[in-house]
């Protein structure tokens, strides 16, 4: 069966639902070179630290607050974000990877995480469950955007939806979740807020915002000329300059506020006060989603003087639940931080991650070494009280004892064939470089024990540890006999007895 093309989605005259695909461009590369699809890279193994930061600090959140973890696919039907998202969004329009599978379907991978678990919420009939019900989720996402600095096509988010209540103390709660994410990260933030109203609020600032840029329609970008009558609401997401001069004087959206909407977003305001949260009103962020209502906001770096990426933002989506087909008014509230931007801030910041430290590197020298080492390792890694590594591939003592330094272990624990004999272990203290025998059946609780004092306690010295480290490889070294086959148990014995 040919191979099936990646398309996005166009809009048509026909239903949402009926979407007419457009081929992508594609990307120039030569035959010979596989590499990485373009907007999307690998994440290489140094720089993991950074992203388990992010995501141990996510799921604290997540606990912190009470909101469960949920994972959907990443492939979903094409229509759950055209009619979730808004038909007319750059997201469906432009962004959306959209294709039809060999059944005929019309599918998606996923552009944003919000419409995926409430549609999650309706099909499993948590309508039932008692109510808020609070999700959290993390994964990667997918937009066709132009690939630039802080934009990929390929990107990771974590959110949290909170759906079935309405209480303003909720909105502001999320929006301290976002804010508490960043700043346990080390990143400064401030938070932009707004209200868009409810759908009647929206509809009478439309017109306002129609009128006004009719006015100034000559000096608008050609996209905002067709925004003009398709949807208005986006006049203000342009980035271009001529059409952000003109929007400095465009109406307010919150001068058209109902007296609902607006007691709802004083008091939103005032929870943010009481927790002393740092924000700004800005009344022309509206978010590029349709579902959005009434409260809204984004997070920025308090140095991102170009103010070109969030690092976040979220808002109400009171009618979603309805749009997919739930029942009608069930009010939600949510956020989604975007990883790959916090990540990309934090290296900006030279904000340190520390790299896990091992506590244990066992190392040995000859077969039946090796063959006890193995069994040791495993019942160390069990016991589940310290890390724990091993070079097994390796069978030089002094390249084991020279990954054991690089990692900066606290300890290692080395048999070699006069070990196997007498059923001890030599440990090695690697920061005060003193080593003693040890009985093998008392090694776990004799590191346990240890384990203990070291982290209770003393201030150590790590670069006089690495000094004694390199010093015990440098002897190690010396009293390498090239043939170390031929002669393995007299070298084992050599090198423990090293001071």
């Amino acid at each position: 069966m040919p191979k099936k093309k990646v398309v996005i989605t166009k809009k048509t005259d026909k239903p949402a639902e009926k979407k007419v695909a457009k081929e992508v461009k594609k990307t120039k590369r030569s035959k010979k070179d596989l590499i990485t699809v373009t907007g999307m890279r690998d994440i290489l193994p140094q720089d993991q630290r950074y992203w388990e930061k992010v995501r141990a600090v996510a799921k604290q959140i997540s606990k912190d607050y009470g909101y469960d973890r949920i994972d959907t696919p990443i492939l979903e039907y094409a229509d759950l974000f055209t009619r979730g998202i808004g038909s007319q969004t750059d997201v469906v329009e432009k962004e959306m990877f959209a294709f039809t599978d060999q059944g005929g379907d019309d599918l998606a991978l996923r552009p944003e995480g919000t419409a995926s678990v409430v549609r999650a919420y309706i099909q499993h009939g948590m309508l039932n469950n008692t109510q808020p019900v609070k999700f959290f989720y993390m994964g990667p996402l997918f937009r066709h955007e132009k690939p630039q600095s802080g934009r990929y096509r390929q990107f990771f988010q974590f959110g949290f939806e909170a759906i079935g209540e309405d209480n303003p103390a909720l909105d502001a709660q999320l929006i301290l979740m976002g804010w508490n994410a960043l700043n346990d990260l080390g990143i400064e933030s401030v938070i932009q807020v707004n209200s868009i109203g409810c759908r009647d609020c929206r509809e009478e600032y439309k017109k306002a915002l129609v009128k006004y840029y009719k006015t100034k329609s000559k000096s608008l970008c050609e996209s905002c000329k067709t925004r003009i009558s398709k949807n208005p609401l986006r006049l203000l997401d342009c980035k271009e300059d001529s059409c952000k001069e003109i929007k400095k004087d465009a109406p307010q959206i919150l001068d058209y506020l109902d007296n609902n909407c607006k007691d709802h977003f004083m008091k939103v305001i005032g929870y943010l006060d009481e927790l002393d949260l740092p924000y700004v009103l800005s009344p022309f962020t509206v978010r590029g989603l349709d579902y959005y209502t009434r409260t809204i906001f984004e997070y920025w770096a308090v140095d991102d003087s170009e103010g070109k990426n969030a690092l976040g933002g979220g808002g109400r989506y009171d009618s979603l639940v309805k749009i997919l087909g739930g029942r009608e008014e069930t009010p939600a509230c949510g956020l989604a931080m975007g990883v790959d931007r916090i990540v990309a801030k934090m290296r900006e910041k030279n904000i340190e991650v520390a790299e896990e430290r091992i506590d244990v590197f066992v190392a040995q020298l000859g077969d039946a070494a090796k063959k006890k080492a193995m069994v040791m390792y495993e019942t160390l890694r069990k016991n589940g009280s310290f890390t724990v590594s091993q070079a097994f591939h390796k069978d030089s003592l002094k390249k084991q004892l020279e990954i054991a330094n690089k990692m900066r272990v606290k300890f290692t624990v080395i048999i070699g064939q006069k070990e196997v004999g007498d059923g001890t272990i030599m440990l090695r203290d690697m920061q005060g470089g003193v080593q003693e025998v040890i009985d093998f059946n008392k090694i776990e609780r004799e590191l346990k024990k240890r384990l203990e004092k070291y982290r209770e306690g003393a201030v150590i010295d790590l670069t006089q540890g690495e000094e004694n480290n390199n010093k015990m490889s440098g002897n190690v070294s010396g009293g390498i006999n090239e043939n170390e086959e031929k002669n393995e148990e007299i070298e084992a014995t050599e090198r423990l007895d090293l001071e």
